[in-house]
């Protein structure tokens, strides 16, 4: 609860002690009026009674009434927002503990990811509800001992039985919170599957697919049942509530029913007056609604600081991969990087993706990885930009472990075009920028454009009807642009975009190539490589390619078999060694060939 109240508090302070006042003007407001109630028709009833006197009951009667309509509205104002300050404080700061994550694990975690949305939920609701509640449980109180010492003054008794019927209904709503919370954990993996379909069946991407295959009836059945799967574990719950608290609510009726009965004999036998009976009611009534109130609100805030913990987690996770306290500084790339004795695998329960890898990328060298698919080739990048570390061996930086340096350093020393690259939902400028967000800042358009031109995608861009500034999305609108100004870009041109990204990090020391022209025409591709072979000239690179004509000219080809380094050299040496190599670019080869040799290939039929 303390790490709740102070996130609210570093919210908005000033807001906090307004909601107090409030709240407790609101405690008092209804107990004075039934104070007032009774003293005004007791001196109704009362023989001569002091016009001035009940003028004046009645004025503050008249007031106590006016709070206790116009303070809620005060409270809800500032309540809601006190919850728009903690959402904004609280979603900042659980993605600047997410931004400290080193790697990519907790990312591919199910259960991490399922944690995260609720910590997304109940970050930004739980700090401001706790607030409501601590203020609300205060208020009642007041508002409850008021109450109770109105009715000792009728029946001691009396105000005993009500307040020990709040007991069963404390701990029977204490219990429903601790099963409800564990509920949102137990349903969270199905209401994301329910949240995929839905977006899925909703995404442009998947629009063309989904309707030539005819697809959007099964994912909708798919929705629908995750929906209904959750809605019956709900269904369960409020079953379960709705019969405890109907429950309780028969007991709490009951007390109350005696109660009146006896109130009625003593009046009958002028044991008490009619102010008196005015007094038992409102006090009965009174303490029961704000117990009422005050156990619901105690419940609420105990599942909400149930859910809360999932926030406290996030934000107060471990680094996903350690970082040294005092990092060794990554200097200019002089002598290469090397992989020794490297091995690696995803979890204990995975089989090793990498077994033993010895591989040398020299300063100022091209080196290739070939391979099949599930070789290991994105996973050795992956370890070299530092989302994952070694089981065993190490990745060194001019024969420093990487694990000793920085790794935000290390990947300012980085630049890559991958294959799996971003469409950002940005402008053009905004989805090149990226690639060096000092600039983006600085507004260096200039640099945007070059980059842009060395990667032939300025002429796309120049075309767009507000340029640079185009949206390359219909998702959203920007200021004067509406959704239907965004240009979506094909997939060919969005590969220009990307690797525009990548020329705008400038001289990085070394640069990553991942499929850099899947995707593309025979053309295209060829203008990409020649581009991108003038820009690593003289630098550090690692390619990656299932195109093996367009990885031949490296300096070193090596060749990767179920995590192994089979084969290395370059590519007249694996040519003349016949292994695997040079059967994989044989069979490439003779598909080219076979293709050309087909008959009326390019006329039209």
């Amino acid at each position: 609860m303390a790490a709740a109240l102070v996130l609210a508090w570093r919210a908005g302070w000033y807001l906090l002690l307004g909601l107090a006042a409030t709240t407790l003007l609101q405690a008092v407001a209804p107990v004075t009026a039934t104070w007032l109630t009774k003293l005004v028709l007791d001196e109704i009833a009362a023989p001569g009674s002091d016009t001035g006197g009940l003028l004046l009951l009645g004025g503050g009667l008249a007031l106590a009434g006016a709070a206790t309509l116009l303070l809620p509205a005060a409270a809800q104002y500032l309540n809601s927002e006190i919850q728009r300050r903690v959402g904004l404080l609280s979603q900042d700061e659980l993605f600047a503990a997410v931004e400290r994550f080193v790697g990519l694990a907790r990312f591919e975690n199910p259960a991490f990811l399922d944690r995260l949305r609720l910590a997304q939920q109940s970050g930004g609701q739980t700090p401001a509800m706790v607030v409501a509640g601590v203020f609300t449980l205060g208020s009642g109180t007041v508002t409850v001992l008021g109450y109770l010492g109105s009715l000792v003054v009728v029946s001691p008794w009396m105000a005993l039985a009500v307040l020990l019927s709040a007991v069963p209904v404390l701990i029977a709503e204490l219990r429903l919170s601790r099963r409800r919370a564990a509920l949102m954990w137990r349903i969270g993996p199905v209401e994301r599957r329910e949240i995929f379909f839905r977006e899925l069946l909703a995404d442009v991407r998947a629009a063309k697919e989904l309707r030539l295959f005819g697809i959007s009836a099964y994912l909708r059945e798919r929705m629908t049942r995750e929906r209904r799967t959750a809605n019956a574990e709900h269904r369960r719950m409020d079953r379960r509530q709705l019969a405890v608290q109907s429950g309780l609510g028969l007991f709490s009726a009951a007390v109350a029913g005696a109660g009146l009965v006896w109130v009625v004999l003593a009046a009958a036998e002028g044991r008490l007056t009619v102010g008196d009976i005015s007094l038992f009611v409102g006090a009965v009534t009174g303490v029961q609604s704000a117990l009422v109130q005050l156990v619901r609100e105690v419940s609420l805030a105990h599942q909400q600081l149930l859910m809360f913990d999932h926030y406290l987690q996030v934000v107060g996770s471990e680094p996903d991969l350690p970082v040294a306290a005092r990092p060794r500084p990554v200097p200019p790339l002089r002598r290469g990087i090397e992989f020794r004795d490297v091995w690696f695998r995803y979890s204990p329960e995975h089989p090793w993706t990498l077994r033993g890898v010895d591989l040398v990328i020299p300063h100022g060298r091209s080196v290739a990885l070939v391979g099949r698919n599930g070789a290991g080739k994105s996973t050795l990048v992956k370890l070299l930009c530092r989302m994952y570390d070694p089981e065993r061996g190490a990745v060194l930086w001019d024969g420093v472990d990487l694990r000793e340096m920085d790794p935000a350093e290390l990947r300012r020393r980085i630049g890559a075009v991958f294959q799996d690259y971003m469409e950002y939902d940005l402008t053009a400028r905004e989805n090149i920028g990226l690639g060096d967000v000092a600039r983006l800042r600085a507004g260096d358009d200039a640099a945007v454009r070059a980059a842009a031109e060395r990667a032939g995608a300025h002429a796309i861009v120049a075309g767009l009807p507000r340029g640079y500034d185009t949206l390359l999305t219909r998702m959203f609108f920007d200021g004067d642009q509406d959704a239907e100004s965004g240009v979506p870009l094909s997939g060919g041109q969005w590969q220009r975009v990307a690797l525009a990204r990548a020329y705008l990090r400038g001289e990085r020391d070394l640069l990553i190539l991942d499929e850099p022209s899947s995707g593309l025409d025979a053309e295209a591709e060829y203008e990409i490589h020649t581009g991108l072979r003038e820009h690593r000239r003289g630098r550090t690179s690692l390619l990656i390619s299932h195109r093996l004509g367009a990885v031949r000219d490296a300096d070193r080809i090596v060749v990767l078999e179920e995590g192994r380094v089979v084969e290395s050299g370059d590519h007249a040496e694996l040519m003349a060694a016949g292994g695997v190599y040079a059967r994989l670019f044989g069979m490439q080869a003779r598909g080219y060939q076979e293709a050309a040799a087909l008959p009326g290939l390019g006329e039209a039929p």
